[in-house]
């Protein structure tokens, strides 16, 4: 009997079988060790196969890596497709967020297997780094067009961009707290999200004037100090994971020695230690100036989420990603991840002052506490897709959308200048 035109051979069927086989017991690895902390033998091992039979499918590690990468983002790219056809441009948002966390559901209950995270992209070499970059990028322009379809705001570029990068990170976000949900009430995070993307968190009476804090001082990271260590650690872990930063790394980027490294610093995991207590220490110090200046919960959350983001693109930022935590050492995770959330919520807390004195809707304390973590979280790869913002600018155009709305026009609402905002705000409140 001849096959249907759609029936693969048995020989190629099991081969599809089982590469796609090797594919999830790699996205689980790197996703718990990262790119830098797997290795072949350990995929081979996780699919009970030797290694040679994992390198006749990909013969190096990066081989791999790239193919999961590319199947994530083919994955995600397929959502956007599928919610894009809905009619407006709330519908097109809800359907990507719903789509999204049902794909979340599945990989968590085990239906499938689960999307591979993108923070270790930048640790790939040439040529697989280029496919990846060039085939996200498609996938933010896929995801941008969001905002060029029929009734979305008219927007610059840099508008669109900014809020495409606002949702793709809060996207990404998604997946370092929605556990703490049922797998069945995915679908509910996800209504949530989108009420808080859509209509912003102000009440009518409340305006985007966040004030910047005079009192904000920072160590300065310009000579070879513990403070510049800590700042050339922190930016690399971003980029290439814990394994990825390397001591000899983290000493080229300060064109140091290791003996250097080793003088201001006893070891690597101490200095990985110390970025996290320093992004902490910032995320504390702000959030305390915040709560004692603003009035109301509004003035809170929008000055704290202004002052973090104004630093992640200063001289002395960033801080550690979200993503960063993933591939830490299992000693280094329990507390750490801890003080992480206790930090998110923080903004929670001036979420529920604000829906108490009236100056925030009432909304979801808790999610709304996560999407304004992740959004600050991911200011810290603003320049790298919105050109020319600077610190003056970066908040109104990237972080004002998710306080007003993110289909609000600019137009509706000038942002004024943060260092004119003091006066303002006071105006405002009468």
């Amino acid at each position: 009997m001849t096959p249907t035109s759609n029936a693969l051979p048995r020989q190629t069927k099991r081969y599809e079988q089982k590469r796609q086989a090797i594919l999830d017991g790699a996205v689980q690895l790197f996703n718990q060790k990262g790119l830098k902390g797997t290795t072949l033998a350990d995929v081979a091992q996780s699919v009970g196969l030797i290694t040679n039979s994992v390198t006749y499918y990909y013969r190096k590690k990066e081989e791999l890596a790239t193919a999961c990468l590319l199947r994530s983002i083919e994955a995600l790219d397929a959502l956007i497709a599928t919610a894009l056809q809905r009619k407006t441009p709330e519908e097109r948002l809800r359907s990507i967020l719903q789509l999204y966390c049902e794909r979340l559901a599945e990989s968590a209950s085990g239906d499938r297997p689960p999307l591979m995270s993108f923070s270790d992209m930048r640790s790939l070499t040439s040529p697989h780094m280029e496919l990846v970059f060039d085939t996200y990028n498609q996938l933010f322009r896929h995801l941008r067009s969001l905002y060029d379809l029929e009734g979305a705001p008219p927007l610059s570029r840099a508008e669109k961009n900014a809020r495409a990068h606002l949702l793709i990170s809060v996207m990404h976000g998604v997946r370092h707290w929605i556990d703490h949900y049922e797998p069945q009430d995915y679908r509910r995070v996800a209504d949530r999200i989108s009420d808080i993307l859509i209509h912003g968190l102000a009440t009518p009476q409340s305006a985007w004037h966040p004030t910047v804090l005079p009192q904000m001082t920072w160590p300065s990271a310009e000579e070879v100090s513990p403070e510049a260590f800590l700042r050339s650690a922190t930016i690399l872990i971003n980029e290439q994971g814990y394994r990825g930063a390397s001591v000899e790394k983290i000493s080229a980027r300060l064109n140091v020695t290791k003996g250097s490294f080793y003088h201001h610093n006893d070891n690597k995991d101490d200095l990985v230690t110390a970025c996290f207590e320093r992004t902490f220490a910032v995320v504390r110090q702000v959030q305390q100036a915040a709560e004692a200046d603003g009035d109301t919960g509004w003035d809170r959350l929008c000055t704290a989420t202004n002052e973090l983001i104004r630093y992640q693109i200063s001289d002395q930022g960033p801080l550690l990603r979200i993503s960063a935590f993933s591939a830490l050492p299992e000693g280094l995770r329990g507390q750490t991840k801890r003080t992480m959330d206790r930090l998110a919520q923080r903004f929670g807390s001036f979420v529920v002052d604000g829906m108490v004195d009236g100056s925030i809707r009432p909304l979801d304390p808790f999610v709304a506490a996560h999407v304004v973590d992740s959004a600050i979280n991911a200011a810290a790869e603003l320049e790298r897709w919105i050109s020319g913002v600077t610190r003056e600018t970066a908040a109104d155009i990237y972080a004002r959308p998710l306080f007003v709305g993110v289909f609000s026009p600019e137009a509706e609402a000038e942002a004024q200048p943060a260092s004119t905002a003091r006066s303002a705000a006071t105006s405002a409140r009468g």
